[in-house]
């Protein structure tokens, strides 16, 4: 069983940044596909990026491309994201995932399919 326990949440300003992190525990963690999903108030959770296990590949939702950055440490058992340039859209609570299945072939398998280990969440929330 993969747990998985995110930080670095918080309020900002619009046009500010914020780096979450994703510890991981329990599995060979650089076998997993990582990956990061939101919900924002009243809406479904959402795709916004994987990354694949050994580093060397991403996919990205197309409203954060340019801004957000996944990457990972595998030494660490840490995944990150960095947040550049936030928005108000970007509110939501944010979730760590990861999967011990094939790395996908597009960032809508992973819209579609999810992922199979969640972490409970932290709140980003962007003031305008």
């Amino acid at each position: 069983q993969v747990q998985l326990v995110e930080s670095g949440g918080g309020l900002v300003q619009a046009g500010g940044s914020l780096r979450l992190s994703c510890a991981a525990s329990g599995h060979t963690f650089s076998s997993l596909v990582m990956g990061w999903f939101r919900q924002a108030p009243g809406k479904e959770r959402e795709f916004v990026a994987a990354i694949r296990g050994s580093g060397s590949n991403t996919y990205y939702k197309d409203a954060v491309k340019g801004r957000f950055t996944i990457s990972r440490d595998n030494d660490k058992n840490t995944m990150y994201l960095q947040m550049l340039n936030l928005e108000p859209e970007d509110t939501a609570v944010y979730y760590c995932a990861a999967d011990d299945g094939p790395w996908g072939s597009g960032p809508y398998y992973y819209t579609a399919k999810g992922m199979n280990f969640w972490g409970k969440g932290t709140l980003v929330t962007v003031s305008s």
